[in-house]
């Protein structure tokens, strides 16, 4: 058995699968949690004490919506009394200036806030929410009238891509001390509608100027994080500090996951925290040694003087581009499909953008229109 890392560093708390948006890109599995399945107040209460016993620093509230959750105010002032830092991942189109003040009398300390586009015409058709985006402006602002830290959370695809530079100056107006320009990852949900995402090789090139000389003119007041298509990149990203290495994920029903895609790859077992702590988890789990570490690793991993840096790259993009999680990540340059995976996404990003096909989270079906509405979908 491979033998366990330190403890990890954060916990991320998918406390609910719930969404008011029908993101083409969403990024939770494609089998959601019913509420009726999810971990109840006192579980998540429990879950969170592990996690700072263990020595874990953070805690990442996500969904899903998180704030569709009644009991969030619980979770978070648990949160901070057990000596969490404490984050909100949210589309912010739920929340009102009053329980955000109420977020942050007991213990929240930032907020980062999604946005699908700076028009706001884009960005409702992007999400399926009408107004959607006046509401995440709105509660952008007040995130800061309330003094927490804010990041916004720029998805960024082939259909808002030439907005990268708005988006830049939208943080700076909005006082976001960071950024996080995060192209679409293809995986999931996502993988359905690569065609419409997938940038063209120029578009990103141009993106990756505009980012590197803001950076440069931004220093200390902006602060940048820049996620590439792995489908252009040359070398894999480092995904969640490696498998098993940084992070626990925990999903709304208790499976404890090593990366929030991870039940994308079948044949894993996920142990839950409704049966075992997170500690047991985290050094017995199965699913958790699985990738952890490199004895796991194929040729040319196992003799790159790099495979302690990016720890294999993505188990979950491996498995939807060769159908074996255990194969290189195509990202990299050393990959026999390398060039193929390349080439795809030249060819998508040259022909015409399909339809979306949209998620409608809350509903029976999945279905291929977007549902526009002011209030979440039940």
């Amino acid at each position: 058995m491979t033998q366990s890392p330190d403890a990890p560093l954060a916990l991320l708390a998918e406390i609910t699968h719930r969404c008011p948006l029908q993101c083409p890109y969403c990024s939770n599995p494609l089998e959601l949690e019913r509420a009726s399945n999810e971990l109840d107040t006192a579980s998540w209460k429990r879950v969170i004490t592990e996690a700072a016993e263990m020595g874990m620093h953070q805690v990442h509230f996500s969904g899903g919506e998180p704030t569709v959750r009644k009991d969030l105010e619980d979770l978070i002032e648990h949160a901070t009394e057990v000596g969490l830092y404490t984050n909100l991942i949210t589309s912010g189109v739920l929340i009102d200036k009053a329980r955000l003040r109420k977020f942050a009398e007991l213990g929240l300390e930032h907020v980062q806030v999604s946005f699908q586009d700076t028009e706001a015409e884009n960005a409702d058709r992007i999400g399926g929410f009408a107004g959607g985006h006046e509401k995440k402006i709105a509660i952008a602002k007040k995130v800061r009238d309330v003094g927490l830290a804010l990041t916004i959370n720029a998805v960024v695809h082939r259909q808002n891509i030439e907005h990268v530079k708005d988006f830049i100056d939208m943080s700076v107006d909005l006082d976001a001390e960071r950024l996080e320009v995060a192209q679409v990852q293809y995986y999931g949900w996502a993988l359905k509608n690569r065609a419409a995402f997938i940038p063209t090789y120029e578009q990103l090139t141009d993106t990756t100027k505009i980012v590197d000389e803001a950076r440069i003119r931004l220093k200390g007041i902006l602060a940048i994080d820049y996620v590439v298509p792995d489908y252009y990149a040359k070398r894999p990203k480092t995904c969640m500090g490696g498998w098993g290495r940084r992070f626990m994920n925990v999903n709304p029903a208790g499976k404890a996951l090593p990366c929030h895609a991870a039940e994308s790859i079948p044949g894993l077992e996920f142990d839950s925290v409704r049966d075992n702590s997170l500690s047991w988890i985290w050094e017995n789990s199965s699913a958790f040694q699985q990738y952890r570490g490199t004895a796991w690793m194929p040729e040319p991993c196992q003799s790159c003087d790099r495979k302690e840096l990016d720890w294999g790259g993505c188990r979950c993009q491996a498995f939807a581009l060769t159908g074996d999680a255990g194969n290189i990540d195509p990202a990299c340059e050393m990959s026999p499909v390398h060039e193929e995976t390349f080439g795809l996404a030249m060819k998508e990003a040259s022909t015409e953008a399909p339809e979306f096909i949209y998620r409608r989270i809350g509903s029976d079906e999945e279905a291929d229109a977007p549902v526009f509405a002011d209030e979440p979908a039940e």
